[in-house]
């Protein structure tokens, strides 16, 4: 049920407006003041405030600039005595909405339900954005691993294109998360781009949209990836595998921050930050004519190599026991740990497939040892069940 305070210094319209919003199964509070509404805003979490602004004392905007100071509960302001000027300024100091007395009920309501569901939204994006660092969490306390993290905290915030370098299953997506999340675009958007996924004839639209007709299939206009990462970060993974004139394009797009849609004219300005990544050796791509120079000197103002698992020294049984927390927690399973015997069996072990190769093994132990696991049941299910 949500809770709406109702801050008003008259003593009718409180009453009027809670039986109306008890009657739509709201819980309401109410204030006969400024400084009475703030003490229940400060002690209290409400879902909407509804605030006069002419009142005794601290008026309605005064009252509204103290509650965005401390609350992101949206506020929708009421008054009888209002202009355009007024509406105007609480708008620009935070409110949702203005209404004027005498108050129509079904505009109230629905600009009561809207307001909610935005505070909703807003609150589940945060609650997400929380979860990001545990679902993206780095471990390894190894040297290598720090220097990346180091490097990754000196990088992040400023604007600077980073090429990320590594073999399969290292962690190079991880990294590119991790760029961005502590980057000033964080409350931007994070689009990632498999240039090895996409056949070379449709990269060009993946990237950069199109125009509708501009292509048989193209029965409506597309914005592509560089217009849904503006603001943000795009992140372009395996971009060793993308094709000679989507590198061209892309060459364009970061000279002159715009692109142009497949099929179209008009130039659109772009605003993105570029994070690239590869397994290839980009130097021997160059010289065998795969692969442009100029892009490639574009892309990498910063070079950042994920080590191999078999150089994080010590970092296995740390990502072992994440990865069993992580995924027994998922199956509603009993956390699973390790003996010592086990824990060295996994050092000593080639991970030829890295970081991704750890936690598959992990999660096949996770699903077939009913205790803890032992360094038999690791020469037993460390390679795939045939």
């Amino acid at each position: 049920m949500a809770k709406i305070l109702v801050i008003d210094d008259e003593r009718s319209i409180r009453n009027t407006l809670r039986d109306i919003l008890e009657y739509e199964n709201y819980k309401v509070d109410d204030a006969e003041s400024g400084i009475e509404g703030l003490k229940l805003v400060n002690s209290k979490k409400y879902d909407l405030v509804l605030l006069d602004i002419k009142m005794a004392g601290m008026d309605g905007i005064e009252t509204l600039e103290h509650i965005m100071k401390v609350s992101d509960t949206p506020v929708v302001m009421i008054s009888g005595h209002g202009t355009i000027e007024t509406a105007v300024e609480a708008i620009k100091k935070g409110a949702f909405d203005y209404i004027a007395k005498p108050l129509d009920l079904n505009r109230l309501l629905v600009t009561i339900r809207n307001a909610i569901d935005k505070s909703n939204l807003i609150k589940e994006t945060k609650s997400l954005k929380q979860d990001i660092p545990q679902t993206w969490e780095m471990i390894g306390q190894s040297p290598a691993m720090l220097q990346v993290k180091e490097l990754i905290d000196k990088v992040a915030p400023s604007n600077a294109r980073v090429l990320i370098q590594g073999s399969n299953g290292t962690g190079k997506e991880l990294v590119a998360r991790w760029l961005h999340e502590k980057s000033p675009r964080s409350n931007g958007p994070f689009i990632e781009v498999n240039c090895a996924a996409i056949p070379s004839e449709l990269i060009e639209s993946q990237l950069f949209g199109h125009e509708k007709g501009s292509f048989t299939s193209a029965i409506k206009q597309r914005k592509g990836d560089f217009e849904l990462a503006n603001g943000g970060t795009l992140f372009l993974d395996e971009i060793g595998d993308m094709s000679h004139s989507a590198q061209a394009k892309v060459l364009r797009a970061l000279q002159e921050n715009k692109i142009t849609r497949v099929g179209g004219e008009k130039d659109i300005p772009v605003d993105v930050r570029i994070v690239a990544a590869t397994n290839k050796n980009l130097s021997e791509e160059i010289s065998k004519g795969n692969f442009r120079e100029d892009l490639y000197h574009r892309l990498s103002v910063i070079i950042i190599e994920v080590p191999n698992l078999n150089e994080r020294e010590g970092d296995i049984p740390l990502l072992a026991d994440h990865f069993m927390e992580d995924i027994c927690k998922k199956m509603g399973k009993q956390i699973l740990t390790f003996s010592d015997e086990a824990y060295q069996k996994l050092e000593k072990y080639k991970w030829t497939g890295n970081v991704r190769e750890l936690r598959n093994v992990v999660e096949r132990l996770a699903i077939l040892c009913d205790k803890n696991v032992t360094g038999e049941d690791i020469d037993k299910y460390l390679q795939p069940l045939r």
